[in-house]
C-alpha cells in the first residue's frame, strides 16, 4: 500500500522519529492530565455537574491561554524550537505535580483551575512548535503523509493516555491525585526525550548579527508581529479558508463533547462509575476514526486536494450526526463518535498541510498559533452555547440538528473537490494544469 510505503520512508528519518517520540509523550501525558481534570470536574460524586458548570471550566481552563496563543506565536519564532520542547515539558511536569498536592488537599476551586491553567497555558508552546517544526524534517512530498501520521500519532497517544488515566481512575477510587502525577511523570520523560534533537534543527533561522529586543520592544514587536501574520494569513487564500473551516467544525465537536459528557453522567448510567466507562469507550472509539483517518486521508487528498477532503469530510457528518446522534442511546452514538472522530481529524490533516504549505517560514509559527486559538475559543463557544440548550441529561434535538446544519454550511463554504492529479499535490503546491 502507498500509505505502508510512505510511513516507512518517514520513519527511517532519525530526526522525524524524535520530534515523533517528543510529541506523542507529550501528548500522552496531556491524554491523562485532561482525563484526570474532566473527572475531577465532571465525575467526582460530590459534584453535581451541569452543561454550564462543564462551560465554565472549559472557559476557564481554555480562554485565558488562548489570549496568550498570538504572543506564544511570536516568541516561537524568536526562541529555539527545540529548547521549547525541553524547558516547556520540564516545567508542566512541575506544575502537573502541584496540581496533584492541591487536589489532595481539596482547595477552592479557583486555585485548582489556576494551577491547571498553568500547565494547559504551556501546552500551547509546545503544540505550536511540533507543528511548525515539522516542515524541518521532512521533505515538501512528504508533508502530506507526515501530517497524517505526526499530529494523529499524537491524538492517538492523548487517547491511549486517557485511556490509562480511566483505567487508573477505575481502578483505584479517589486516584485523581495519582493520575496528575501519572501525566507528570510523562511531560518529564517528553523533555528528556527532546534532548536528542539538536539544539539548532527545528528552528527558526536568524540572520547573522540580531539582537534579543528587551521586554517593552518585544511586547511593541508580538503585537506588530501577529498584525504581520494575520496579513500573511490574508494573502493565503486557500489557508484562510482552510482554517475557518476547521473552526467550524471544532465548534460542531464541542457541541457534541459536552452532549457525551452529560449524557454518559446523567442518561445512560445510574452512577459515576458507569458514566466514566462510557466515556472512556467514547474517547476510545473516537480514537479509532482518528486512526482511520490517518490511514485514508492521503489516498483522499491525491484524489481531491486539502480542500475536498475537508469538504467530503464536513458534508459526512452533516449527514451523519442526526442519523444517528437523534437516537439518544449509547450504540449509535458511538458510531457517531467515529464517525466524528474520522471526519475531524481528517479536516485536520489536511488543514495542517495547507498551513505548512502555504504559510511562509516565517510566519509559521504566529499562523499555528491563531490556529489554536481558534482551536480553543470555538471550543469554548460551542461549550457555551450548549449549556443554554442542553438539559440536564443532554437529550437536545435542536442542538443536533443545529450542528448538523453547521457541518453543512462548512461543505458548502470549502470550494468543490477538483482532481488532484491537475491542480494539485499531495503536499499542497499548485501544479500547472495541462493545456
Amino acid at each position: 500500500m502507498p500509505v505502508v510505503r510512505d510511513l516507512r520512508v518517514l520513519l527511517r528519518l532519525r530526526d522525524f522519529r524524535n520530534l515523533l517520540a517528543v510529541r506523542l509523550l507529550s501528548q500522552a501525558a496531556d491524554g491523562v492530565y485532561q482525563v484526570a481534570l474532566a473527572t475531577y470536574v465532571v465525575f467526582s460524586p460530590e459534584k453535581q455537574t451541569s452543561p454550564a458548570a462543564i462551560a465554565s471550566a472549559m472557559a476557564v481552563l481554555l480562554l485565558p491561554y488562548s489570549v496568550i496563543g498570538p504572543f506564544a506565536g511570536v516568541l516561537l519564532d524568536r526562541w529555539r524550537r527545540r529548547q521549547v520542547f525541553l524547558y516547556g515539558n520540564l516545567l508542566r511536569a512541575f506544575l502537573a505535580c502541584v496540581t496533584g498536592v492541591l487536589i489532595v488537599a481539596q482547595v477552592p476551586d479557583w486555585l485548582f483551575y489556576a494551577s491547571a491553567l498553568s500547565v494547559t497555558a504551556v501546552n500551547r508552546f509546545v503544540l505550536a512548535g511540533l507543528a511548525a517544526s515539522l516542515p524541518r524534517v521532512v521533505g515538501p512530498g512528504e508533508l502530506v503523509t507526515a501530517n497524517a501520521l505526526s499530529p494523529t500519532a499524537g491524538t492517538l497517544a492523548a487517547v491511549g493516555g486517557g485511556g490509562l488515566a480511566f483505567l487508573v481512575r477505575l481502578l483505584a477510587s479517589d486516584s485523581n491525585a495519582l493520575v496528575v502525577l501519572l501525566g507528570a511523570g510523562l511531560y518529564l520523560c517528553a523533555a528528556l526525550v527532546s534532548l536528542r534533537l539538536a539544539v539548532g534543527l527545528l528552528g527558526p533561522d536568524h540572520p547573522p548579527g540580531r539582537t534579543h529586543p528587551s521586554l517593552v520592544e518585544g511586547a511593541a514587536l508580538t503585537v506588530r508581529g501577529m498584525a504581520e501574520g494575520l496579513r500573511h494569513l490574508a494573502e493565503r487564500r486557500e489557508a484562510a479558508l482552510a482554517l475557518t473551516a476547521m473552526t467550524l467544525m471544532r465548534f460542531c465537536y464541542g457541541a457534541l463533547t459536552v452532549t457525551l459528557l452529560m449524557l454518559c453522567r446523567y442518561a445512560w448510567s445510574d452512577n459515576e462509575s458507569d458514566g466514566l466507562a462510557l466515556l472512556g469507550t467514547a474517547v476510545g472509539v473516537s480514537g479509532a476514526g482518528f486512526f482511520v483517518a490517518a490511514v485514508i486521508t492521503p489516498w483522499l487528498v491525491t484524489r481531491l486536494g486539502n480542500l475536498g477532503c475537508i469538504t467530503v469530510c464536513a458534508a459526512g457528518a452533516a449527514v451523519l450526526v442526526p442519523a444517528l446522534g437523534l437516537f439518544f442511546a449509547p450504540g449509535p452514538m458511538l458510531v457517531a463518535a467515529f464517525v466524528l472522530g474520522l471526519a475531524t481529524q481528517g479536516a485536520k490533516i489536511s488543514t495542517d498541510t495547507v498551513v505548512q504549505s502555504r504559510v511562509d517560514d516565517e510566519f509559521r509559527g504566529r499562523v499555528f498559533s491563531v490556529y489554536d486559538v481558534l482551536f480553543n475559543v470555538a471550543f469554548v463557544g460551542a461549550a457555551a452555547v450548549a449549556s443554554l440548550m442542553l438539559p440536564t441529561d443532554g437529550r437536545s434535538t435542536t442542538l443536533i440538528v443545529t450542528v448538523a446544519l453547521l457541518y453543512a454550511a462548512t461543505a458548502v463554504l470549502v470550494p468543490a473537490p477538483v482532481p488532484a492529479v491537475s491542480r494539485e499535490t499531495a503536499d499542497g503546491r499548485p501544479q500547472p494544469c495541462a493545456s
